[in-house]
């Protein structure tokens, strides 16, 4: 079970990787190349595209210019929900289009 949590600001730290600060007081750095597969998140390979992410001021996380978008709960809790985005984005690579 999720907490309810709201970004409240990020940096860019390198390529996919965002520090992502959140209004308990933590943090998480969250290399988000490895579930960047699909239609809604594969386009956000593109670096361009990517580095256009912003605080959604409703909803107090991350969005992006195509739609793209986490729970700020999935967020908050990165370390223990990464290995099933992982295995869930693989299943979408190997979906023919």
């Amino acid at each position: 079970m999720h907490g309810i949590y709201r970004v409240e600001s990020f940096e860019i730290i390198s390529s996919y990787t965002l520090r992502i600060r959140f209004d308990d007081g933590s943090e998480q750095m969250i290399d988000f190349q490895p579930v960047l597969t699909g239609e809604l998140f594969g386009p956000l390979q593109d670096i361009s595209l990517f580095n256009q992410v912003r605080i959604d001021p409703e909803v107090h996380t991350l969005v992006w210019p195509n739609g793209s978008d986490f729970e700020p709960a999935t967020l908050h809790d990165w370390p223990e929900v990464v290995n099933d985005l992982i295995a869930a984005a693989r299943q979408h690579e190997q979906i023919p289009a």
